[in-house]
């Protein structure tokens, strides 16, 4: 009696979607993109969609487990079944894989700016001045393809965000195109230079949203999409503590506040902000 007991009593502290077998496998980006996602050293990933994702399992009583795969195979396992699930996704990604192929997206997890980091003292000096670009082999230059196309700004590819930001840095490239508050994170917290380089509003720049998908579950993004709305002061405590979306119509985009108040004294001053 006592061994039944025991059984219905830890049976009763499962999930109850765990317990019934509702698990699910979310295909993620095998990157480091902090403070967004990452996998550290153990394999485990980490960071704000983590967070996000547990939150919204532990809501729903379901099971998720995370994959990482490739950036570029990600898209393809979703399509083949591999994975339930992919994070980050949106419409405007991959259309020619996924063209014909039901999809399911969820509304916004997430915001980003994807632009051009520049020197503190070239902000402002107009598109004309960047003739050498710095980016992530793999990533796609929008707004400035057509420059590309007519010979006035030439690529400087890196083979990840530490050699492009370093490019930047030694003046091979006069600016660097990538997720904004990623660079800055990087910068900041992993570089150690911050206010090295800083978002340039003034060039072209895209915005976007970070949004779950899956191929064969729309009613789970369905549920998803109800957690989103019923927990929106949850998610968006996580967007504050991992500053995801710090700044977002700001030059200094992803930057502590105190890093701020600083280039805006230097700025005042009319001295180039030292990192």
């Amino acid at each position: 009696m006592r061994t039944r007991y025991l059984g219905w009593l830890l049976a009763g502290l499962l999930p109850l979607g765990a317990a019934h077998g509702e698990s699910y496998v979310v295909g993620v980006e095998r990157q480091s993109f902090q403070p967004h996602y990452w996998v550290d050293e153990q394999g485990e990933y980490r960071g704000f969609a983590r967070e996000v994702l547990d939150l919204f399992a532990r809501s729903e009583r379901i099971e998720l487990s995370y994959r990482p795969l490739a950036v570029t195979e990600l898209t393809g396992r979703l399509l083949k079944g591999e994975v339930d699930l992919k994070y980050p996704d949106s419409p405007e990604w991959a259309d020619d894989l996924k063209a014909g192929k039901p999809m399911a997206y969820s509304e916004p997890v997430v915001g980003y700016v994807d632009g051009v980091l520049v020197e503190p003292q070239r902000v402002g000096q107009g598109v004309e001045t960047l003739q050498r670009l710095a980016m992530v082999q793999g990533w796609t230059p929008r707004g400035y393809q057509s420059r590309i196309d007519e010979g006035k700004v030439q690529l400087v590819q890196g083979n990840d965000l530490r050699q492009m930001i370093r490019q930047a840095l030694k003046k091979q490239a006069d600016g660097a195109y990538f997720n904004v508050v990623v660079a800055t994170y990087y910068l900041d917290n992993i570089r150690a230079r911050p206010g090295a380089l800083v978002f340039d509003p003034s060039l072209p720049h895209t915005r976007g949203t970070f949004q779950l998908s899956s191929s064969r579950h729309p009613e789970l993004i369905q549920r998803f999409n109800r957690f989103l709305a019923e927990h929106k002061g949850e998610v968006d405590a996580l967007k504050a503590q991992y500053r995801v979306e710090a700044n977002l119509d700001s030059e200094y985009m992803g930057l502590e506040q105190w890093k701020v108040d600083f280039l805006e004294r230097q700025k005042s001053k009319g001295a180039p902000a030292k990192p």
